[in-house]
Order: structure tokens, then C-alpha cells, then sequence
């Protein structure tokens, strides 16, 4: 007895349910409370508890008529000493444990698709009394609490139960509401003291709080029913897909510089969207992340939407709108690393916990932060029931899989003896690969017409192939060597052009080995890489026809497409996370003509099979002409099952007129997009609308037409079969 009332006085009790309570005696019954700030205690309905000498423990002896009287949960009322104040509330310790085995059995096995229900906070009515059930993952310490508001944040007022090998803590406390703040005190196997935010909380504080808070019950009720059963029969491998990569933080700002609410992106950003014709927005990480300046990527809220911009349900209503106006929503997705923190993941109970404990394998030396540990089935279940949670409490279309490639190797950004290599004596991650793996299933399974995205750097085999062939399951892959090619290609002056062609004709060697979107994201446009824009050559007006080029060639290029913000009006300055898009320049003259000419490329590349109906099948792709080196041309089909469309570009300043290329067949070849065209701020060099083939044989083909190619431009020619 002496020994656990010095243990709970100390915080040392790993059950504090062992002694706190109602327990039977040789005679009647012991109610005990541990009431650290009480100046005097009173059991409901009973009489007073007595304080037992030199501790904070209150104790009363009541008979067994008493106990047979005496509510199940019974009350207990206190005055503390630093207000006088009198407060009453249901003893926490008269419950049962509210976990079952079955959950906590799946959980350590690592096969908890929704975990996320189980731990956490959840307001919860339990024999009839509201409440709040917290329960964490703490395996190997002393002491778990909880502490808040509600209990002056004194880590001995609310020790949980300990729930034995599974490592989980639990505790109902009764009376709690709505965002209520809390985190966990965790007393280490160390003796140590450690305040951490709760890995599961699905509302956390706006920084620089960090608390977590207690989740509203209150449900959203969705009206993207038809988007849904769409999605479940969506042939995505063969339909058009643009994607609009977006920071919610800096799309658009307010004028004091405060951040738009998820309401206000809904009701400007959608529209927008819309207008231009994208499929698809892609959002920068909202996860809850303390740092305004990692964009997101330095994660600490990984079940909670960041309240910079609202609350979880307005998060909501967001994707909701975005699907009712037939946008689907992809989320940028961190499962490689996450950030030290003390407050947060990082050694969670003291040692390493989320993380690996060697650090040759648990910290990436790149970006200073840890490596979640793939082979512990506790934390692969927290990321994959992560990735449960957002597809299917917030209807999420996508996930696109951030730094995959940091996660596939071993030896990644390590030098020789900073790394171990793997059982088979390889520098392959077996378990990251396993838990990619593991994901993709899960995600296909569950949520059929769901994407994942590779942000994938190497030239890793099968990223995009089915896990049952040797492939890591995902989606798609961002084509990373065609956007280096690519811009490398454009960002050389026209004149060294006809010396570069290859970084243009080269992926064409690989870009049916995976399923590639064609990424112009944001990481281009940071860090000294300048925008899209400023990144063109040449003067002014040879700026803006070489990134219309560019977009040109970007959609007529196999895969499916992506943009990132303020790209498709050419803002001039290099993107910045800390204001708004420079909108003052959106409508003015060449900016106008490029935001015209990305809606009428999304319109022509969904509407038009011979542009995405095999964007992943080299049937849908032939050369005409990629030998005329010299005049930087390239001239392609690209093909659908019943059509094509003939994709012309001149990447060099000066117009070509009267150039022949072979067509397939006589007729009619529409002139239906032309970069150069005044409407996207170009010269109105081209075709007149259309041009008639010949018999003369070219290319391999028993037809011509004699083009004029703008300069700095793309044409598409359409066969007429009216």
C-alpha cells in the first residue's frame, strides 16, 4: 500500500487504476482520489474524503450499503486551493476499459485500417455519461497522462490505464467538450518529463500553439454522391488528367496578408480551376505543420487539417465543392520523414519510437529530420491508416507521395560508413519498399478509381506496375528526367538549339516504362531557379513564345499534365510561400494571352482522345520528324483509336514557311491551336485555319502538307473527316 500510494504521489504508477478508485476491502469498500491542487474532497452523496497524511491522495471507507447506494460512476467534488473554487465531476476511474483486445490485437499487428477511430480523442457518451476517451501509443515508459485546460496542465491529475504489452494508454474523462486543448505527459523510462502534441488529434491549435484539441462529433453531410460512383468506374488510364498544383497559403491572400479560409478557397479557387479547364487541383501538404516555410513537407499534425485556414468540416465542403463542380482533389502526401520537434513525433516516448533509433538509418541528413521506422507494424499501421483516413473521411481523389525516391535506398544522400546495407548485402530499403507496397494495395483495394503519385527521382524499375509483377503499386510517376531535359532544352538560347534536340527526343526511349505525369511543379520555381517565365531566353516577347512553347509541347508530350501556380499567367517573380501571387499582372496583355492559351490547351487536350487516350502506350505516339536538327523542329502524331492529331513545333525565333511534312492521308488538316496566335499574345503567324495535303510521299507517308511554322511555337492540325 505504502508503495503505490508513493508511486501515484510521484507519477510513477504505470496502473494507476490499481489504486485509484473503488476497491474492496476486509471490510465495505476504499474510494480513492488523487487530487494534487485540493484544499478539501467530498464523495457525492457520501460525505468527505479524508486526505492521507503528506500526500495528495483523498480516501474514503464506505460500507457495503453505502457501495449498493453509490452510483456506478459516482461524483466527486473538491475546492481548490489557489481559487477556493468548488468544482464537481464523474470520476474518471470508475470505468471499465473502453478498448477491446481486437482492436489493440489488429493494432500491433499492424493491420488497423481505421485506427484512427480507435486512438486519439473522441467525444463518446459511455454508460450514459459524456465524455472524452483519450488513448495514445506510448510503448516502454512509466507514466501517461493527460493534460489540458481542463486540469491546469498538472500531469498527475489524469494518469491513464495501461493496456499492457500493445503499448496504448487509455482514459475516459468525463464532462470534456469540443476543443478542449490537451497533449500527453509522458514520464520516460529515463525519469524524464516530456509534453507531446497527440499523433493522432484531428484538430490541432493555429501556430505557434501546439496543443492538440478535442475534435467536434458534429458530421458533414456530402453531397458528391454522383462524383464518387463516377470515380469508382473511372478509366483513369485512359482519360485526360491536368493537374493545378496549388499552395494554399499563397494562391491568394487577403490585403492585411492573413490566409484565405478553406470557404474562401472554395468559393474563389474553384472557380477558378474550373474556368481553366484543370481536372484536378493538387494542394500542397495541409497537414498540420508548425513552419510556414517548409511548405508543408515538416509535418506534425498528420490526422489534422492546419487551422491556418479553418476548420476540418470547411476543409471539407472545400473537396466537396471541388467535386460538384467536377474537380478531383490529390493531396501531397509526407511519409518519408518528419520533423524533430520536440512536442511532436519525434522520440516520442524518449527514444525512438516513430523513428529509427540508429541514426545511419533513422535521420535524413539532407533536411535534418527523422525516418519513420517501415519495419515496427505500429508505425506502418499509424501512415497507412493515415492515408485511410484522408481518402476516406475528407472523399480525397489522390494521394501524390512526396521524396519516394529518399525512401527506396539505403544509401540515399549517405556516404560510404554512414550506411548498412540490407540482409541480402544491397543498399534497397526492403521494408520502405514493403510498406510502399503494402500502401498501394490497401488504397487500390479499398478505394477503387484512387490515385497515388511517385515523386520518384531515380530510375527505379516499375514504380507504376502492379505489386503482383515485381512493382511497387503505385498510379503514376512524376517523369522527373523529362522536366530536366525539358527545361534545360528551353532555358538554352534558340541558337544552341539545334546542338540540344536530344533532351527532347529522348524520352521518347522511356516514357512508356511507367505511367508519367509531366510535372512543371513548384519546386522549379524556388530557390533561385526563377519562375517559369523568367526562366525563358531572350528578350521580352521571345520570353513569353518560349514558355508558350513550352506548354504547347508539355501537352502535346505523352502523359498527363501538372502546373504549378502562377505559372499560367507567367508571374515574373520567383514563387514565394509568404504572399499572395502577384494577381496585379493576371489580365495584362501577354499574361492574359497565356492564361487564354492554358485554358484552350486543358479544352483541346480533354476533349480530344488522339491527345491522352494512350498516354501511356507508344501507340499512341510516331514520329514524323525529329531528325531536322539544324531548324530545332519536331514534328509528331499522336493517336487515338479512331483519330490524331499532328503536333508541329519550330523552337527557334525565325518563321518557316512552306515546310513539308508527311501526313497520313488527303484531305483537310484544321489548324486548331497555334501558340503564336494574338489571342495568346503571339505574332499571328500560321496557317489561315487549315492546309490540304498532296500526293507526294514524306516521312514514309504517300501525303504532304506544307506548313508555315511560327517561331517560337506549336501548331496541332486536326484531320477533317466532315
Amino acid at each position: 500500500m505504502v508503495e503505490a500510494l508513493t508511486r501515484i504521489q510521484h507519477g510513477w504508477h504505470h496502473d494507476p487504476f490499481e489504486w485509484l478508485g473503488i476497491h474492496r476491502q476486509a471490510s465495505g469498500f476504499v474510494v480513492r482520489a488523487f487530487l494534487p491542487s485540493a484544499e478539501t474532497a467530498d464523495l457525492v452523496g457520501i460525505g468527505p474524503l479524508q486526505r492521507v497524511e503528506g500526500t495528495d491522495t483523498f480516501e474514503i471507507l464506505i460500507s457495503d450499503e453505502q457501495h449498493d447506494a453509490l452510483p456506478q460512476h459516482y461524483s466527486l467534488s473538491w475546492i481548490e486551493k489557489a481559487t477556493a473554487k468548488r468544482y464537481t465531476a464523474v470520476s474518471p476511474y470508475s470505468f471499465e476499459p473502453q478498448l477491446s483486445q481486437y482492436d489493440l490485437d489488429l493494432f500491433a499487428a499492424g493491420k488497423h485500417l481505421h485506427i484512427y477511430r480507435v486512438l486519439g480523442a473522441r467525444l463518446c457518451v459511455v454508460d450514459g455519461i459524456e465524455g472524452c476517451l483519450f488513448a495514445v501509443w506510448a510503448p516502454n515508459v512509466k507514466r501517461v497522462s493527460v493534460i489540458g485546460d481542463f486540469n491546469a496542465w498538472h500531469g498527475l491529475r489524469h494518469p491513464m490505464r495501461n493496456r499492457g504489452s500493445s503499448g496504448v494508454w487509455e482514459l475516459f474523462i468525463p464532462g470534456l467538450r469540443t476543443h478542449d486543448a490537451y497533449k500527453y505527459e509522458i514520464r520516460t523510462n529515463a525519469g524524464d518529463i516530456l509534453h507531446k502534441s497527440d499523433p493522432y488529434a484531428h484538430t490541432m491549435s493555429e501556430r505557434p500553439e501546439t496543443n492538440s484539441l478535442i475534435p467536434a462529433k458534429t458530421a458533414y453531410h456530402w453531397q458528391d454522391q454522383s462524383w464518387l460512383e463516377h470515380r469508382r468506374h473511372w478509366k483513369w488510364l485512359h482519360e485526360p488528367m491536368s493537374i493545378y498544383e496549388v499552395h494554399a497559403g499563397s494562391w491568394r491572400r487577403h490585403e492585411d496578408g492573413s490566409f484565405l479560409s478553406y470557404t474562401e478557397l472554395a468559393e474563389q479557387l474553384v472557380p477558378y480551376v474550373r474556368d481553366l479547364g484543370y481536372s484536378h487541383i493538387e494542394l500542397l501538404p495541409i497537414f498540420e505543420h508548425p513552419l510556414d516555410e517548409s511548405w508543408g513537407y515538416q509535418v506534425t499534425g498528420y490526422y489534422a487539417p492546419t487551422s491556418r485556414h479553418g476548420d476540418p468540416n470547411e476543409l471539407r465542403q472545400f473537396i466537396d465543392t471541388c467535386h460538384r463542380n467536377n474537380i478531383g482533389v490529390i493531396l501531397d502526401w509526407v511519409p518519408a520523414h518528419f520533423p524533430r520537434d520536440d512536442w511532436a513525433l519525434a522520440r516520442f516516448t524518449g527514444e525512438a519510437c516513430y523513428e529509427y533509433g540508429d541514426p545511419n538509418k533513422g535521420e535524413h541528413q539532407d533536411w535534418g529530420t527523422l525516418i519513420f521506422n517501415y519495419g515496427r507494424n505500429e508505425v506502418r499501421n499509424f501512415l497507412i491508416a493515415n492515408a485511410i483516413y484522408w481518402l476516406e473521411e475528407f472523399h480525397v481523389d489522390g494521394l501524390r507521395v512526396d521524396a519516394v525516391a529518399s525512401m527506396l535506398y539505403l544509401d540515399y544522400s549517405r556516404e560510404h560508413g554512414q550506411w548498412a546495407p540490407n540482409v541480402h548485402g544491397g543498399r534497397e530499403h526492403l521494408e520502405a519498399i514493403g510498406f510502399l507496397r503494402d500502401l498501394n494495395q490497401t488504397i487500390h483495394a479499398e478505394f477503387p478509381g484512387v490515385l497515388t503519385l511517385a515523386e520518384e527521382s531515380t530510375d527505379w524499375p516499375q514504380v507504376s506496375r502492379p505489386t503482383d509483377t515485381g512493382g511497387l503499386g503505385f498510379s503514376m510517376k512524376w517523369n522527373m528526367g523529362w522536366m530536366h531535359d525539358t527545361l534545360k532544352y528551353f532555358q538554352s538560347d534558340p541558337v544552341y538549339r539545334r546542338f540540344q534536340q536530344s533532351q527532347l527526343t529522348f524520352s521518347q526511349l522511356y516514357a512508356y516504362s511507367e505511367n508519367f505525369v509531366l510535372p512543371l511543379s513548384h519546386d522549379e520555381v524556388v530557390h533561385m531557379k526563377r519562375s517559369m517565365l523568367d526562366k525563358m531566353p531572350g528578350d521580352v516577347w521571345q520570353k513569353f513564345a518560349n514558355l508558350r512553347a513550352l506548354y504547347a509541347y508539355q501537352y502535346a508530350h505523352p502523359g498527363k499534365k501538372l502546373l504549378f501556380m502562377g505559372g499560367e499567367f507567367g508571374q515574373w517573380n520567383e514563387w514565394s510561400e509568404s504572399k499572395s501571387l502577384d494577381w496585379t499582372i493576371a489580365g495584362m496583355d501577354k499574361h492574359a494571352g497565356l492564361t487564354n492559351l492554358i485554358r484552350d490547351l486543358n479544352a483541346l487536350y480533354l476533349s480530344k482522345p488522339a491527345l491522352h487516350a494512350y498516354d501511356f502506350h507508344p501507340d499512341g505516339f510516331q514520329w514524323i520528324t525529329c531528325e531536322d536538327e539544324e531548324n530545332s523542329v519536331l514534328v509528331f502524331l499522336r493517336r487515338a483509336q479512331h483519330e490524331y492529331m499532328i503536333c508541329a513545333f519550330n523552337f527557334t525565333p525565325v518563321p518557316r514557311e512552306g515546310y513539308g511534312i508527311g501526313v497520313p492521308e488527303a484531305g483537310a488538316y484544321v489548324e486548331v491551336m497555334n501558340s503564336d496566335a494574338s489571342w495568346y499574345g503571339g505574332s499571328n503567324i500560321g496557317n489561315a485555319g487549315q492546309v490540304v495535303a498532296v500526293r507526294a510521299h514524306k516521312h514514309g507517308f504517300d501525303h504532304t502538307i506544307k506548313l508555315t511554322l511560327p517561331p517560337l511555337a506549336g501548331l496541332f492540325l486536326h484531320k477533317d473527316h466532315a
